[in-house]
């Protein structure tokens, strides 16, 4: 189906791919907002739900107040560390929703598709996991532009809902910030900074049985 280069080419931005928090001001063209939406308008959804929608966020007045948001609840989150561990959490940028260009907020839809969605009735969360699945079409599109994507996922939802005007019924999931960068690292920042390592993949492998390695 695919050239040994193409494969290449598709598991180099799988791992090439980065959680990035700084970002230059140069504008994005519209032409490639499309292309990153359109990725993520393709990724599988259960039930062929695709409970997603985006909004695009250019108003640098809109990402103040998304900045805030974020930066109100990593606050709040600094009570659950200790020590240095604290003052690396405090540390973690959020100023790249205002470096930014773009921010997007990727919403979920828990009604598309009516009450019974084929696949969805026995495991609700679906939803989420198909809008998840969006999201990482995004972040691969987004790498494969040449461009960073960072994924800030520490706010008040109604606080998002407010800001947004987003219905009580839709929920934010993500608020993603892409714009081109000058710092593009070779690792993970969390594992750059010491916060957590990789996990040995032959350890995360079980054989027919949990815990049958």
């Amino acid at each position: 189906m695919f050239s040994k280069e193409e494969k290449e080419s598709v598991y180099k931005v799988i791992y090439k791919r980065r959680d990035i928090r700084s970002f230059l001001s140069v504008p994005i063209s519209k032409d490639i907002i499309h292309r990153i939406l359109n990725a993520a308008h393709h990724a599988p959804s259960v039930g062929f739900m695709q409970p997603w929608n985006f909004i695009i966020i250019s108003s640098d007045e809109i990402k103040e107040k998304l900045a805030w948001a974020a930066d109100k609840e990593k606050r709040a989150l600094a009570i659950h560390y200790d020590g240095e561990r604290e003052t690396r959490f405090l540390g973690l940028k959020v100023e790249g929703l205002k470096e930014a260009p773009i921010t997007i907020c990727v919403t979920c839809d828990p009604a598309r598709g009516g009450s019974h969605v084929l696949g969805r009735n026995s495991i609700p969360e679906t939803d989420i996991l198909s809008t998840a699945c969006a999201i990482q079409n995004m972040w691969l599109a987004a790498c494969a532009e040449g461009l960073a994507l960072g994924w800030v996922s520490f706010y008040k939802k109604n606080d998002i809902r407010d800001i947004l005007n987003i219905p009580l019924h839709i929920d934010p999931i993500a608020l993603l910030s892409i714009g081109y960068t000058d710092e593009y690292p070779e690792k993970p920042i969390l594992e750059l900074a010491n916060w957590e390592k990789r996990h040995p993949l032959e350890k995360l492998i079980y054989e027919n049985k949990w815990g049958k390695n």
